[in-house]
C-alpha cells in the first residue's frame, strides 16, 4: 500500500516553486523539472534561475546583512529554535517530500528530519555563546580585546543526497553567527530546500535574510556570485572536481570557504573484531542512504583469519533487504539518484568482476522503470581496481583481505581521501593506534555512523576544508578582529 496519491499530490503542492529573494517568490518562465528517480515521473517544476537572478539573491543578502548581524544573539536563536519545532511538527511530509525527490526509503527521512532539524536546535544554542577574551599584554600596558564577529553574505551550495540535513548543516551556523545567506540546491533535489526555506520565514527569519535559487545552470549562476566582492563565505558539499574549481574560483575574493568534498572510506574488521558489531557497523555503514553518501564505507579491509566468515554473514544481510520505491510499505533500498548512477555502479563492478574479483551477490542493475541496482558484495577485490580508487555512491561493497596491522593501515591511507574511516577490534591498544593513524577527519570506533549535529564534521586531504556541526560549526562564519587598547 505505501503513501496514498492524495498524500504525495498534497505535500508536492504545499512547497513553493518560485525563487526566493528578499522576501519575495520570484517566478520565472524557464522551469526545471524535479524527477521521481523511483518511476521517471516528474514530480514538480521549479523556477530556474538566471545568473542575473543569482545577482539578485546576493543584492537582498548584502543589503540584509547589517540589520541581522545587529539582531540580538538570542533573537537569532529563537528564530532557529521555532524553525526545528515546526520541522518536527511536520516531519511526516517533509520526510515524504525527500523521499519522492531523492528516492530513500521513509524510515530513512524521517531519520534525516530528525537529524538535520538537530543543526537548527544545536546552533539556536551556539547563537547566544559566541565569545571574545580579554587580556593584558605580556609586555604591560596595552590590553589584548578579541571579538568575534559575523563575516558577512554566505553563499551555500548543497547537494542531493541529503536534501533537508545539508541545508540545516549550513543554515543553521551561518543564521546563528549573523550571516545572512543565498542557498542553491542541486537541481535533482530542489523541493526540500524551498520547503526547508518557507518554513524558516514561518519562524519569523526576515526578509533578504535567506535566500534560495534554484537553476539548471549552477556554473553560470554561482560563478558571478562568487566574484562579486559582496560575497564574504563561500560552503560547499559535493564532489572535490566541483568543490576544486570552486576553490579557484573564490582565491580571487580571498573568500572565507568550507568544502566537505568527496571520500573513499575504509572500513577495517581486525582479527579480534566482534563479528555480529561488524556486521551490523557495515550495513550502516554501507546502506545509509542507499550508499549515496560521502561518508559512506568504500572499501572494506579484513583480516584474513575472519575475512570468509565476515564476507559471508555480510553478504546474506545485503542480500534480505527489499528493494523498491522509497513510499512503498517495507522497502529497505529505494532507488539511485539517476542513470548515470546506474552507469558508474556498473562499470566499477564490471571492472572489478574482470580483475578477478567474485560477487557474493547483487551485481546486475535491476532494470526496468526507475533506477534500481541491487545491494551487492565482492569479495577478492584486487588492490589496483578501480572500485578501490573510486567513490562508489551506490550499495556495492568491496572486500579485501589483510594479514597484519601495519598492513590494513596502509591500504586504508592509500588514497587521495580523507573524510572518514570505520574500524573494528576489541582491542583498547590497537584502537588508539589506528585512530592515530588513519588520515582521515573522523574516525568510527566500532561503529558504522558518525555523523552528529553536536560533532565536527569534515575531512583531510582532498576531502575538504573546515568543519561543520559542533563547537566548531559556527566558528567558520565568524571572523576574529583584535583591539589593542592602550593605558
Amino acid at each position: 500500500m505505501g503513501v496514498s496519491t492524495s498524500d504525495i499530490a498534497r505535500v508536492i503542492d504545499s512547497v513553493p516553486k518560485d525563487l526566493l529573494i528578499g522576501g519575495k517568490a520570484i517566478s520565472t518562465d524557464k522551469r526545471v523539472p524535479v524527477e521521481d528517480p523511483a518511476t521517471g515521473e516528474i514530480l514538480a517544476e521549479v523556477a530556474d534561475a538566471s545568473p542575473e537572478q543569482g545577482q539578485d539573491a546576493l543584492a537582498a543578502a548584502a543589503d540584509a546583512q547589517a540589520g541581522w548581524a545587529a539582531t540580538d544573539p538570542r533573537e537569532r536563536g529563537e528564530m532557529l529554535r521555532r524553525a526545528f519545532e515546526l520541522i518536527i511538527e511536520r516531519a511526516d511530509d517533509v520526510a515524504l517530500l525527500m523521499t519522492l525527490e531523492m528516492g530513500k526509503p521513509l524510515a530513512e527521512a524521517r531519520t534525516e528530519v530528525s537529524y538535520g532539524a538537530e543543526f537548527l536546535r544545536w546552533f539556536s544554542e551556539e547563537a547566544v555563546r559566541i565569545a571574545g577574551r580579554y587580556s593584558i599584554a605580556p609586555s604591560g600596558g596595552t590590553r589584548l580585546l578579541t571579538m568575534k564577529q559575523p563575516v558577512g553574505p554566505v553563499y551555500a551550495v548543497t547537494p542531493w543526497n541529503f536534501p533537508l540535513a545539508m541545508g540545516t548543516r549550513k543554515i543553521g551556523p551561518a543564521l546563528a553567527a549573523g550571516c545572512t545567506v543565498v542557498i542553491k540546491p542541486a537541481a535533482l533535489t530542489p523541493l526540500t530546500t524551498l520547503a526547508l526555506a518557507a518554513i524558516l520565514t514561518e519562524a519569523g527569519v526576515p526578509d533578504g535574510v535567506l535566500n534560495v535559487i534554484t537553476t539548471s545552470s549552477s556554473g553560470s549562476v554561482s560563478a558571478p556570485i562568487i566574484a562579486d566582492p559582496r560575497l564574504r563565505k563561500l560552503t560547499f558539499t559535493g564532489s572535490t572536481s566541483v568543490g576544486q574549481k570552486l576553490i579557484e574560483q573564490s582565491a580571487r575574493q580571498v573568500l572565507k570557504i568550507s568544502m566537505e568534498l568527496g571520500g573513499n572510506a575504509p572500513f577495517l574488521v581486525f582479527d579480534d573484531a566482534d563479528l555480529d558489531a561488524a556486521v551490523d557497523g557495515a550495513m550502516l555503514a554501507k546502506m545509509r542512504n542507499i550508499g549515496e553518501a560521502c561518508t559512506a564505507a568504500n572499501r572494506f579491509i579484513v583480516h584474513e583469519s575472519v575475512a570468509d566468515e565476515f564476507s559471508a554473514r555480510f553478504a546474506a544481510r545485503m542480500g534480505e533487504l527489499t528493494i523498491g520505491r522509497g513510499t512503498d510499505d517495507g522497502v529497505q533500498v529505494g532507488p539511485l539518484i539517476d542513470q548515470a548512477a546506474i552507469d558508474k555502479i556498473t562499470e566499477l563492478v564490471t571492472d572489478a568482476v574482470g580483475s578477478g574479483a567474485e560477487i557474493l551477490t547483487g551485481g546486475e542493475p535491476l532494470g526496468g522503470k526507475g533506477h534500481f541496482y541491487p545491494p551487492t558484495v565482492l569479495t577478492g577485490v584486487p588492490a589496483g581496481c578501480r572500485i578501490v580508487h573510486e567513490e562508489i555512491f551506490g550499495p556495492v561493497a568491496p572486500i579485501t583481505a589483510f594479514a597484519n596491522d601495519d598492513e590494513a593501515l596502509a591500504l586504508a591511507n592509500d588514497t587521495e581521501f580523507g573524510l572518514v574511516a570505520y574500524a573494528f577490534t576489541q582491542s583498547l591498544n590497537r584502537a588508539v593506534w589506528v585512530a592515530e593513524g588513519l588520515e582521515t577527519g573522523m574516525v568510527g570506533l566500532n561503529q558504522g555512523i558518525v555523523s552528529n549535529p553536536a560533532a565536527p564534521f569534515g575531512g583531510v586531504k582532498l576531502s575538504g576544508i573546515g568543519r561543520e556541526g559542533g563547537p566548531e560549526g559556527i566558528e567558520e562564519y565568524l571572523e576574529t578582529k583584535y583591539v589593542g587598547i592602550k593605558l
